[in-house]
């Protein structure tokens, strides 16, 4: 009876996870298997795939562009990330302190509304804010004796604008996660260590980054994994250019795939990208044990 039982439970058990499952198998687990195959062959889409081996293999390492790109993508990660996690946290602090809840609930919607607006549409908005002769950034700039600056033109400036236009959109992420694992401090701890007489940048450090570590973690690996696979910010604001000044590794792949049909060098591409992911995602796992705290006792 009781082996009976525990057959039942394992049927039920897989049944809920069924869905779920085959979700993953026909969305996750077959299109991993298909880049794996397509990485070794040539394929156009209209003629068969054609196996080569490591052909594909041996032109990613020749490929200079692709290097240039990721060049790119390894200067959006330095920008960006550092910038949604700090500044993401300071704007939690401050949305934290003690005033009204009303108030509170007008700073949420100010910085979180922005990543629920369409990247499509709002980038048309923002490629108008960046014009180096029409644009309302270059006009206030000039109010305070700013030459003009070629927003969208200079390989300098490009990632400027681009980071500016992701902190808009999508700091809210970062926000949002921060002041929530700051509502989740609890209040007695903060009570005691003032009693104790620590003051607000004791209890800082003492207590509100070692409980929001977990948050803080989680926000660097999200982010980072957000900056390495970066597409629509340079997409929609600059086109990959000047040139290929901001083009990045998702770019190239997307070009490489749909418009010029190399979908077996393509994939071979996004593999080099999922393990170069891979392996800052372990590292980052792997000396997390040493910063980030998960006891809230």
């Amino acid at each position: 009876m009781g082996t009976y039982r525990k057959m039942s439970n394992t049927v039920v058990g897989l049944l809920f996870l069924a869905p779920a499952l085959l979700f993953f198998v026909l969305f996750i687990g077959e299109p991993v298997v298909a880049t794996l195959y397509l990485s070794f062959t040539k394929y156009n889409v209209i003629t068969p795939a054609k196996w080569i081996g490591f052909d594909n293999i041996k032109h990613l390492f020749a490929d200079d562009r692709l290097w240039l790109t990721y060049g790119n993508t390894l200067k959006y990660v330095l920008i960006l990330t550092p910038m949604h996690a700090i500044l993401g946290l300071l704007i939690a602090l401050a949305v934290n302190r003690n005033i009204g809840k009303g108030w509170k609930y007008l700073y949420r919607t100010i910085f979180y509304f922005p990543v629920l607006a369409t990247s499509a549409a709002v980038a048309v908005a923002w490629q108008f804010i960046f014009s180096k002769d029409f644009g309302i950034l270059n006009f206030l700039l000039g109010k305070f004796g700013v030459s003009p600056i070629a927003w969208m033109q200079s390989p300098q400036w490009v990632y400027v604008a681009v980071a500016i236009y992701s902190f808009w959109k999508f700091i809210g992420n970062a926000f949002l996660y921060y002041l929530i694992g700051l509502q989740s401090i609890p209040a007695a701890l903060y009570e005691a260590a003032e009693i104790d007489g620590a003051n607000k940048t004791q209890r800082f450090f003492s207590i509100t980054l070692p409980m929001l570590s977990p948050t803080i973690f989680f926000v660097l690996v999200t982010t980072l994994i957000g900056a390495t696979q970066i597409f629509d910010e340079p997409y929609l604001i600059t086109s990959g250019g000047p040139g290929d000044a901001s083009r990045s590794v998702n770019m190239y792949i997307y070009e490489v795939a749909f418009q010029h049909h190399e979908m077996g060098y393509a994939s071979t591409l996004s593999l080099s990208l999922f393990l170069i992911i891979l392996c800052v995602t372990v590292f980052q796992f792997s000396i997390s044990k040493k910063w980030v705290n998960y006891d809230r006792d």
